[in-house]
């Protein structure tokens, strides 16, 4: 059988059984371990268990539940609440001023957690009510909520930096260093969309009445609620580029952290810690499934003889290296709208990376617009998780057309803030660089 069919094969299965609903550790793994065992016998199960158990003692997958156990207990720790009345009083008195705030808001939990759901779901449950009590436009307040929720897996520490790290070869440190720029980045254009949208509609972001803005020593008294946030991002950030702790170490220490500010807000409780744990097991374990059955998929794939011509047939692709990128770019924003972020990162790189090696491209630059591509995986239609987390807390009047239609321009600022990578790729590479060096 030549590969080409065995290929067409391969990927119509992995694509007809996800269409069906099968859920995508088994697609991948099931179809996988069939192929492999057709093609080589019963010496695949052994390939595939070995590779298994060499992921599974790699010291950086520790961090996983860590990130995710931190970010559980922000979740519940009061942080987010005093964050918003600071932002509250020091925003509210301008055009879109809540919104703007939310989104700041979102920036600082994202460099406080790893994953994405945090802050959608905190802000969904503090602001979004009091953006659309106070007369914000609906779709305004859920796709500023969405948007920003999204910087939990690209400003550091994040989860899927840890697992492109892992596939890539490439160091977490600096991945996660090149996360900031492109943090700052994105959160200046979704700014910059809100307030000339609100300025251009009052309407629809109202400012706050004079007498909920607030005096100056409030405001000031108000300040104490991002004493926190700081602690915590310097603890793990400046653990981690400071050279004083691995990425995994640091996660460790953003544990220690998210149990002193529940400890200082009186929110830690042996209730709150059991139920953290609880959900930290679910969503690691399903990671950990999630990422079996891709070195299942990653072993049948380069077995087939599949790896060497998906990459002569990329190449084929007009335009160079950047007609390769744009495709490439294309297939994940697709793939985005469908499946889980984790699993496309874990089917589409062992695809992508070879040939965005061949072409010259930074891997650390690719790695941050990869993430980036994931971010609007998790906001866009019809599957995007942000966009259950936010209906699932939303009031009741939130209509599922109205959260599906929010995110559309936020989308395009965040394809725009990818553009602006490309033709300056140093947003990307100075931190990296300016902490560790250039390579």
């Amino acid at each position: 059988m030549s590969v080409e069919l065995i290929t067409f094969l391969f990927f119509g299965s992995l694509l007809l059984f996800l269409m069906l609903g099968v859920p995508l550790a088994f697609v991948l793994g099931g179809v996988s371990i069939i192929f492999l065992y057709f093609s080589m016998g019963a010496v695949s199960f052994y390939i595939v268990a070995s590779k298994f158990w060499e992921s599974m003692t790699n010291f950086t997958l520790i961090a996983i539940p860590l990130y995710v156990y931190m970010a559980m207990l922000l979740e519940k720790s009061g942080v987010a609440q005093a964050l918003y009345r600071m932002m509250h009083l020091w925003f509210g008195g301008m055009r879109g001023g809540l919104a703007i705030g939310t989104v700041a808001i979102c920036a600082i939990f994202a460099a406080m957690s790893g994953i994405s759901g945090a802050a959608v779901v905190t802000m969904g449950t503090i602001a979004l009510p009091r953006m659309l009590e106070r007369g914000y436009d609906t779709k305004l307040s859920l796709g500023a909520i969405n948007a920003g929720g999204g910087w939990g897996i690209l400003i550091p520490p994040s989860i899927p930096m840890v697992l492109y790290a892992m596939i890539s070869e490439v160091s977490v440190g600096r991945l996660f260093a090149s996360g900031i720029g492109p943090g700052i980045l994105l959160f200046v254009l979704v700014s910059i969309y809100i307030g000339v949208r609100s300025w251009l509609q009052p309407s629809i972001a109202p400012a706050l009445p004079v007498e909920e803005r607030g005096n100056f020593a409030e405001k000031l008294r108000s300040l104490r609620a991002v004493l926190l946030p700081i602690m915590i991002v310097v603890m793990v950030l400046g653990a981690i580029f400071g050279g004083l702790a691995t990425p995994t170490e640091a996660a460790a220490i953003g544990v220690l952290g998210a149990m002193i500010a529940a400890v200082i807000n009186r929110q830690l409780s042996v209730e709150v810690m059991r139920n953290s744990a609880i959900a930290t097991l679910r969503l690691t374990a399903l990671i950990m499934w999630i990422l079996f059955a891709a070195h299942a998929f990653s072993t049948a794939y380069s077995t087939l003889g599949a790896h060497d011509f998906i990459q002569d047939l990329v190449r084929m692709i007009p335009g160079g290296k950047w007609g390769a990128f744009i495709f490439m770019m294309f297939v994940l924003f697709v793939l985005g709208m469908v499946l889980d972020p984790v699993g496309i990162m874990l089917i589409t790189l062992p695809v992508f990376l070879p040939v965005v090696e061949a072409h010259g491209f930074d891997q650390i630059w690719f790695g941050v617009i990869f993430i980036i591509m994931m971010e609007i995986g998790y906001m866009t239609p019809p599957f995007g998780f942000n966009l259950f987390y936010i209906k699932g807390v939303a009031p009741p009047g939130v209509t599922m057309g109205e959260i599906y239609s929010s995110v559309v321009p936020y989308v395009i600022v965040t394809l725009i803030g990818i553009l602006f990578l490309v033709w300056f790729p140093d947003i990307a590479l100075y931190f990296p660089n300016l902490f560790f060096g250039k390579e």
